[in-house]
């Protein structure tokens, strides 16, 4: 019962962890990656930083990311911000297209993570069944010493 709390204790840190992963190289890829990420950055307002911050919320709350997925977060978030007065609806759409627009770089950095995150549970969970095997002999056997000193005091 125990490895099986800890196996899924783990699988949930994982998951987390892609999905914070997803969402840090949403925003870097933005602010630093693309070619127009000097631009990108002098463009920013504060209402567009608080969107991205949004979906990279949305996105860290996730435990699977897919393309549809990561589209249907910016445009919920996005549809949010295109109700406020002091926000130009053309300005919001745009930034949403170029969040959407960098879903292969994202997708790239989140698989890689994926790949890291699983090899580290598959290791944990190698190293848990040994030590399971491990307790179980020992529990064996001191079960035996104990039914041979009980039968011994008899």
């Amino acid at each position: 019962m125990s490895n099986k709390k800890t196996t899924i204790k783990k699988e949930g840190v994982a998951a987390v962890a892609v999905g914070l992963a997803a969402a840090v190289a949403a925003g870097a890829y933005f602010l630093y990656g693309s070619k127009d990420a000097e631009k990108n950055r002098k463009k920013i307002k504060v209402w567009s930083v608080k969107m991205k911050a949004d979906v990279m919320d949305k996105i860290e709350k996730l435990k699977e990311i897919d393309e549809e997925v990561y589209k249907t977060v910016v445009s919920s978030v996005a549809s949010k911000y295109a109700k406020l007065k002091n926000v130009d609806t053309a300005e919001v759409e745009a930034l949403a297209a170029d969040l959407n627009k960098h879903w292969k770089a994202i997708k790239k950095h989140v698989d890689t993570e994926t790949k890291a995150a699983t090899k580290i549970v598959k290791k944990d969970a190698k190293v848990l069944a040994t030590k399971t095997k491990e307790t179980a002999k020992v529990v064996k056997k001191e079960t035996k010493k104990a039914v041979k000193e009980v039968k011994a005091a008899l």
